[in-house]
């Protein structure tokens, strides 16, 4: 199956962990997806996050695929393969953390490690049906992780099982503690573009869990995307022009990082003032209640017949990168399909309380689990049965 690339067993632990073929693992090269990696040497130390994940006792056994350089949103990868979505086989798997997605959604693994500059972990996990998580910038240490910089990328978990993200964090960091707290998160729901099926699905999601949800804007989202993709786009050139002229990158790859190479100076200037702004106008609004309510994803993902005959979707990342700009966690949450199509949930917290948005989306999947609960029940309870 193409969502590993490498086979691994580090660890003796019975959690299986599954890591982003950008992260390194001592003694593996890692090669990103990537031809302009094929000759690199092997890894001499674990990233930090792969020390951690070793020493909490989970046992690493493969390393995930993803979309070429982690630059991409659909997931494809014409060298390494690209991984079936197990959910939803005909569209793509989303990207870049295509791979650790695809893993935990077909039961390869408890857990999957990736890494989100612009919604690589929650763009590929709302593909396939999954839970992940952007913690708040810095939280983990990014050391070991391709590239080397950056002021947007963050590494997290992803998992098909709530309960298995949230004890990866608590294990791998100890001042992440979500406690049991029962109380009603107070959310405000964003105003946001999308589907309307999308829109309807989250609506009805938020009902059965008994939330009225106050509708609220942030004037800046527009803006906060332009400025995220303005420094993805120079950090990334940064970190991976060289290899342009060198015959070994995928024609999608190629093509972005061309354009990449045009980002001005005053894009990047005008991009870090929307950052300063955009954060504080997030964390203004989050002072009025813990958690922000959205789609993860704005429309339904490509189908990968269309992605494969090289169409593009970068705006499907419009309602996650700009939380990439601003640092705050950002947590995908899995919503019923709608006609056999993927719908997802995104709450976001405030920077550092990382814990309290988990448990609101705890609160939410045990009310939407007692919802169930209690329709069966009505059913059983009715004469005649």
């Amino acid at each position: 199956m193409s969502s590993l690339i490498q086979h691994l067993g580090l660890g003796t632990g019975s959690k299986r962990v599954v890591v982003k073929d950008s992260i390194d693992i001592a003694g593996y090269p890692t090669r990103a997806g990537s031809a302009a990696l094929a000759d690199a040497p092997a890894a001499e130390r674990h990233a930090e996050i792969v020390e951690r994940t070793l020493e909490a006792g989970y046992r690493i056994v493969g390393k995930a695929n993803l979309h070429e350089l982690a630059f991409g949103m659909t997931g494809l990868n014409v060298l390494t393969g690209t991984p079936e979505n197990p959910r939803f086989p005909a569209l793509i798997p989303g990207g870049s953390s295509s791979g650790s997605a695809a893993a935990v959604a077909a039961g390869l693994a408890e857990v999957g490690i990736g890494t989100d500059t612009g919604g690589s972990i929650r763009v590929p996990a709302a593909c396939c049906g999954v839970y992940g998580l952007k913690p708040t910038f810095g939280r983990l240490s990014r050391r070991g992780v391709i590239p080397a910089y950056s002021s947007l990328d963050c590494v997290g978990p992803l998992s098909a099982d709530l309960e298995e993200l949230i004890g990866f964090m608590s294990s791998i960091d100890a001042g992440f503690v979500v406690g049991s707290g029962e109380a009603m998160p107070r959310l405000c729901k964003l105003d946001v573009e999308a589907d309307v099926a999308i829109l309807g699905t989250l609506e009805a999601y938020l009902e059965d869990a008994g939330l009225a949800a106050e509708k609220r804007t942030l004037p800046l989202m527009g803006e906060a995307y332009d400025a995220a993709m303005a420094l993805i786009n120079r950090e990334t050139y940064i970190a991976c022009g060289a290899w342009l002229d060198s015959g070994r990158l995928g024609s999608d790859v190629e093509s972005r990082l061309r354009a990449a190479a045009k980002t001005s100076e005053a894009e990047l200037r005008e991009a870090e003032a929307v950052r300063q702004a955009f954060t504080v106008e997030v964390d203004r609004l989050l002072e009025t209640c813990e958690v922000l309510a959205l789609p993860t994803l704005p429309h339904f993902p490509l189908s990968r017949t269309a992605a494969e005959e090289g169409q593009q979707d970068l705006t499907i990342s419009s309602l996650v990168r700009p939380f990439n700009l601003s640092g705050h966690p950002a947590l995908s949450l899995p919503l019923p399909p709608s006609r056999g199509r993927p719908v997802s949930l995104q709450l976001v917290g405030r920077r550092g309380d990382d814990a309290g948005l988990c448990r609101a989306a705890r609160y939410l999947v045990e009310a939407q689990r007692d919802k169930s609960i209690q329709i069966i029940g009505d059913i059983y309870a009715q004469p005649g049965r």
